[in-house]
């Protein structure tokens, strides 16, 4: 069973450094296997093309995988990226945008997970996969 939302949003500010609590990600929807977040497409996000630029979406898949590993796992366990790859499909523009991640596998000591990003219209922009090592 995933951790409550409200639980989770309370860990975040403990977790993360200050530079990803900017980013101002938000869960709003948790299931066996799923997360879902929401996060504001701000002026600091975007590039001189109008649009998101590409670190800030894999700032949002990495910090998407920690806090569905914390949901799953029912609290905060020590983990590191191995892995977190990346493939862009469409640029981010519009207000908001909303974060996907689910858990391929889990076991023992790794962790793989896919991580949606998808535009203000719905439509996937950027799509990350990852593994985690459990510490």
């Amino acid at each position: 069973m995933p951790m409550p939302l409200d639980e989770l949003r309370a860990q975040i500010p403990q977790i993360f450094a200050p530079w990803i609590l900017a980013l101002d990600i938000q869960p709003v929807h948790a299931e066996n296997g799923l997360l879902r977040m929401e996060m504001p497409v701000t002026p600091a996000l975007v590039h001189v093309g109008g649009v998101m630029c590409g670190q800030a979406s894999m700032a949002a898949a990495d910090t998407a995988m920690v806090l569905l590993m914390m949901s799953e796992l029912g609290e905060f366990r020590p983990m590191t990226t191995v892995q977190l790859q990346s493939s862009f499909l469409r640029p981010v523009s519009g207000a908001r945008c909303t974060i996907e991640a689910r858990l391929l596998r889990c076991g023992k000591k790794l962790a793989f997970g896919q991580i949606d990003l998808l535009d203000e219209q719905g439509k996937l922009a950027v799509q990350s996969t990852t593994t985690y090592a459990l510490l």
